[in-house]
């Protein structure tokens, strides 16, 4: 995967964020819960993408904590560096997803926590299409996101401003079933960050599997 040398608006808002984020959200019980769904399904020594990696914790730590080797990519150079610092067992590089080559069947795992929200909906169902194709038949498949139906919404997020897109929580399950994957859960919760008078927010787990054999013809 070639490194990215443009500064995506992703990347602005995550590199002004740093560790700020990770103070903020990292301690979520959803997604602990969402890890230890992966690392139960897991066989030993596992490749497993983080799309999304930021600052590597807890989703890179705790599954190279568990043995697994773990690539995680992020659009943000301050992030993928505190990540190689902070998580020196796994690796991580600067990349965009949506223009990343990853080579078909690569991996056992891929999870994306909400690092698609930056993104229209049209590289969305994109991506989660090329995540499917990216974990070997049988492989594993975890996705979070905001399940909220707004399109190209004006925002700000921990000071930064952003354009955010998502999908209600019906549409979300429906892109991934489209991109050829088996929802085999789904976890709805609500998350409060560590801010200033931040409120509850919506969250959506699903996990899935990519069929270990094609549909048959009919």
């Amino acid at each position: 995967m070639a490194e990215e040398n443009h500064r995506t608006p992703a990347a602005v808002v995550f590199d002004a964020l740093g560790l700020d984020y990770e103070r903020a959200f990292a301690d979520s019980t959803a997604r602990r819960a969402s890890l230890d769904w992966l690392l139960e399904r897991l066989t030993p020594g596992s490749r497993v993408l983080d799309v999304g990696s930021g600052t590597g914790r807890p989703t890179a730590q705790t599954l190279a904590g568990a043995g697994h080797r773990v690539l995680g990519i992020d659009v943000s150079p301050v992030m993928v560096d505190l990540a190689a610092r902070q998580v020196p067992g796994a690796e991580f590089r600067l990349a965009d997803i949506r223009r990343a080559s990853l080579a078909e069947a690569s991996f056992d795992a891929v999870c994306a926590y909400f690092s698609l929200l930056q993104m229209s909906r049209a590289e969305q169902a994109a991506v989660v299409a090329k995540l499917a194709r990216a974990v070997r038949p049988g492989g594993l498949v975890a996705l979070a996101t905001v399940p909220l139906d707004v399109e190209d919404v004006q925002g700000v997020f921990m000071g930064q401003p952003i354009r955010l897109t998502s999908f209600g929580a019906e549409a979300f399950t429906g892109l991934v079933t489209g991109a050829g994957l088996t929802v085999l859960a789904e976890q709805h919760s609500r998350f409060t960050p560590r801010l200033p008078e931040a409120t509850p927010e919506p969250q959506l787990f699903v996990h899935a599997r990519r069929p270990a054999q094609p549909p048959a013809d009919r």
